[in-house]
């Protein structure tokens, strides 16, 4: 019988020194043991266990019924007797068992579980735990962070719940699981902040930095993908109680005295404080607690770099071409690229500028064709910016030589879809008196497009409507830019002659603010770089006119 072994082993060890214990009564305690556990002896086992003449062998190999005793835990059923037994002797052994041993024990179980197991098996294993981490001493901060890593290795594989049905169905238990876990390092962040408040000198930088690992990575996983906002019929949100407690525990250290480790967090945790500013600023969770001497432009400037990490984290999971139009029909989706354009063209700093056009960029690339021509035709019409517009028709560029050049059609980009785009992108805003000069970017753009469209498709093909329209065309961009570029080189060129001849010092005023004064030599190199850009323009429109005189002409040489 079982419990005869286990017994007869007990009897062997108890009249041996510690030091006296041997590998062989190691193992034929776990065995006895095991066998106990699997046989449905766990009472009598835990009477072993609770008696006092026997501390001294669980001590040293209590930890070896770790293993046994979580598969029998999970076997039994939750009200079976057997099982409260067993989280007894579990119980036990987390206040019997030498500390390292039974630290490197539990950790093993955790790294071994997985799938629908893992969250249980933490869970199981988080007091004990903590009862082991709280008696080390030396080692307690390393200890400490190997548990979290450990137990964030099996929670971050597990798809987290969003919809109001899957949180509440919380069927791998990760909800339960994280706020678990948050509630395990509470007796650790106490202690830091504790001593924090008995001498302003504490520095146990370990401990605090561990802690601060743990909550980057909480930020980024689960919190970075998890539905935050209050649920109708949910009184308790699980992740909306779990951020308040991350948000609560991050804050025990604000200053970080080692510059390396702060560097490296910063460096590989951009998901993590993108998440945080999310956190804070939109949910208002931990916001009593942030300084209020920041002026909110600085505010802006800060958060812009989060802002970028999160569009752009998000994009990078989706496939390009993938998004359908109907998204569009959402505001927030038709209200981000609007945003990202004032940005790149408000915005005061350059890299700021920079990344929201490569943001643009990303955003326009995962949707499909009908949804590329929408967002087209919507920033077209209220961007206001000549070199957003020029951008864009760079980018309807592009689409139209895929168009072409794939074997499949694309109704979007060629016939009367793309004839209905051109009459956005092909004329001049106010006619021939628009302003050839701020909006040269757009019209460069608009030239080169039409002269693409004149060279690759052919009149007889027509695939793009380009010949159709022609004579729509002619009247309502080419005509109006002939007259405008005459009118504008007409009155650049009388400027500089008045200038040549009143040579003064002038000052100009831009956007309402005075500017420093210009010398005739600086007004003069201003007037020349407007007189080359028209120069510019105009040699690209007559290079587009001969092209379509010389196609119109072959085409009529062929019909004769």
């Amino acid at each position: 019988m079982a419990v005869d072994e286990l017994q007869a082993i007990i009897q062997r060890c108890q009249i041996l020194e510690e030091a006296d214990f041997k590998g062989e009564d190691f193992s034929l305690f776990q065995v006895a043991g095991q066998k106990c556990l699997e046989d449905g002896y766990a009472a009598q086992l835990l009477e072993v266990i609770q008696n006092e003449k026997n501390k001294v062998i669980i001590k040293n190999m209590g930890w070896n019924l770790i293993s046994p005793l979580v598969r029998c835990i999970f076997m039994y059923k939750q009200e079976d007797d057997k099982r409260e037994h067993c989280l007894k002797i579990l119980d036990q052994l987390a206040q019997l068992c030498n500390p390292k041993e039974l630290f490197l024990g539990l950790l093993e179980q955790i790294e071994q579980a997985s799938g629908e197991q893992a969250c249980q098996t933490v869970m199981l294993l988080l007091q004990p735990l903590q009862t082991v981490l709280l008696k080390l001493q030396n080692k307690k901060a390393y200890s400490l962070g190997l548990s979290l890593a450990m137990i964030m290795n099996q929670l971050t594989p597990l798809p987290v719940p969003y919809t109001k049905q899957q949180i509440e169905e919380d069927k791998l238990g990760l909800c339960q699981c994280c706020n678990a876990v948050v509630d395990f390092t509470k007796p650790f962040v106490n202690e830091v902040i504790k001593n924090m408040e008995k001498s302003s000198e504490y520095n146990d930088m370990e401990l605090k930095e561990e802690l601060l690992k743990f909550c980057m990575k909480c930020l980024k996983y689960p919190l970075l993908t998890a539905q935050l906002e209050q649920l109708e019929g949910i009184e308790e949100h699980p992740f909306r109680h779990f951020a308040t407690e991350i948000i609560v525990s991050a804050s025990i250290s604000p200053h970080w005295k080692n510059q390396e480790f702060a560097d490296i967090e910063r460096k590989n945790s951009a998901d993590s404080l993108a998440c945080l500013s999310y956190l804070m600023f939109v949910q208002h969770f931990g916001i009593d607690c942030f300084p209020m001497v920041f002026s909110p432009s600085y505010l802006l400037q800060c958060n812009m770099t989060h802002i970028e990490v999160l569009l752009k984290s998000c994009l990078l999971r989706v496939e390009d071409s993938s998004l359908l139009h109907q998204y569009l029909e959402l505001r927030d989706f038709i209200n981000v690229p609007q945003d990202l354009v004032k940005v790149m063209t408000l915005c005061p700093i350059e890299h700021l500028r920079k990344k929201s056009l490569h943001i643009l960029q990303l955003f326009i690339d995962k949707f499909d064709t009908e949804g590329k021509y929408t967002l087209f035709r919507c920033l077209l019409k209220t961007s206001n910016h000549a070199g957003v517009e020029g951008y864009i028709i760079k980018n309807i560029k592009d689409q139209i030589h895929l168009s072409l050049t794939r074997a499949r059609d694309n109704i979007w980009f060629t016939g009367h879809h793309l004839i209905s785009l051109l009459d956005l992108v092909l004329l001049l805003p106010e006619g021939a008196e628009t302003d050839l000069l701020q909006n040269s970017d757009r019209i460069m753009a608009s030239l080169n497009l039409l002269r693409y469209l004149v060279i690759k498709d052919c009149e007889s093909d027509n695939q793009t409507g380009v010949w159709t329209t022609l004579a729509k065309i002619e009247q309502n961009f080419l005509k109006p830019l002939h007259v405008g570029l005459n009118m504008s080189k007409a009155h650049y060129e009388a400027e500089i002659k008045n200038k040549k001849e009143n040579r003064r010092v002038c000052s100009v005023t831009v956007s309402g603010e005075k500017m420093p004064a210009m010398t005739t030599e600086m007004q003069l190199q201003v007037l020349h770089s407007a007189l080359f850009t028209f120069d510019l323009i105009e040699s690209v429109l007559a290079r587009v006119e001969e092209l379509i005189e010389v196609k119109i002409k072959a085409v009529m040489d062929e019909n004769s």
